[in-house]
């Protein structure tokens, strides 16, 4: 009855996601390809890969769900339980990176604006997302050493990267331990730094209208939360799984914040990028960056 209970809340969860994450990644997708195509600016070529990847959770979610409702069996061939491993996981840590990326660039944005112009060009956000996607993508070829490595693999094909043997388990542990600090703990540290000083900055200018100081301190406390809500509980399950020698019972709920993340993202990127806002409208880390430019300017 439990298996089954759970099997039905994971089933759920996944096809909400799917259902309100797909269009409003697609929409995101449309709208900074048309922005990037016109006027490329580092956020929005950062929030581009936050959409694809956030896209391919969503692309590989149909075969979660499958495996939800066969009551957590795995009854596709072995190959494609390593494709939708890898997939699910790197793209949760692609993601964090990402944001982690965005609030730097919106900090260097708000108190070293002179730094920002000369680091103004695309390229070096074009950069800096493929050292994530890599990044992400080396952390995550654990999926396939713990599954297809001759000492390591288990002739258990019931169950998709579940049930670990204790040969697996010894390896893994220490490398989800590392997961936590490297790409959880540390992403978070620098986002919360980011962001405060990002709002402290701007509450202590008082030309900035205070509507456009709320729609700031909005977008940091959103992806603070998506943070703390999505990302912190399924890395907190690495930590405790280390100590206790073992994957927690608890964690696969975990996950299901994380898949929530899908149609949370989409509403950090309205507040994020002026793709999605009217074109009368300039975001206010803009506004600040060319009044600072301008008084720079002025006072040489």
């Amino acid at each position: 009855m439990e298996q089954m209970v759970k099997s039905e809340v994971i089933l759920s969860v996944y096809i909400i996601s799917f259902l309100i994450g797909l269009p409003t990644n697609l929409l995101a997708l449309y709208a900074f390809s048309i922005k990037i195509r016109s006027k490329p600016l580092p956020t929005d070529i950062l929030l581009l890969n936050l959409t694809v990847s956030d896209l391919l959770f969503l692309i590989i979610l149909p075969l979660k769900m499958y495996e939800a409702a066969s009551g957590m069996k795995w009854n596709l061939p072995n190959f494609l339980c390593s494709i939708t491993s890898f997939t699910f996981f790197s793209t949760i840590y692609t993601s964090s990176l990402l944001l982690m990326a965005v609030s730097v660039v919106r900090y260097i944005a708000i108190s070293y604006p002179i730094t920002y112009h000369q680091l103004h060009k695309p390229v070096y956000a074009v950069v800096v997302s493929a050292v994530i996607w890599l990044i992400s993508a080396a952390h995550c070829s654990i999926t396939f050493i713990t599954q297809h490595h001759p000492s390591l693999s288990s002739k258990n094909s019931s169950f998709c990267y579940e049930n670990f043997t204790k040969t697996q388990l010894d390896i893994l542990l220490p490398v989800r331990l590392e997961f936590f600090f490297v790409l959880c703990l540390i992403p978070l540290l620098v986002c919360v730094y980011c962001y405060l000083r990002c709002i402290i900055i701007l509450y202590s200018r008082p030309r900035i209208p205070i509507m456009q100081k709320q729609k700031a301190t909005g977008m940091a406390l959103g992806t603070l939360a998506v943070f703390l809500i999505c990302v912190m509980p399924y890395n907190v399950s690495h930590l405790v799984g280390y100590f206790q020698g073992d994957s927690p019972k608890w964690r696969y709920y975990t996950l299901l914040l994380s898949t929530f993340n899908t149609c949370i993202d989409p509403i950090i990127f309205y507040f994020s990028s002026s793709a999605f806002r009217c074109t009368s409208e300039k975001s206010i880390f803009r506004k600040h960056v060319s009044g600072l430019q301008k008084h720079a300017t002025s006072s040489g």
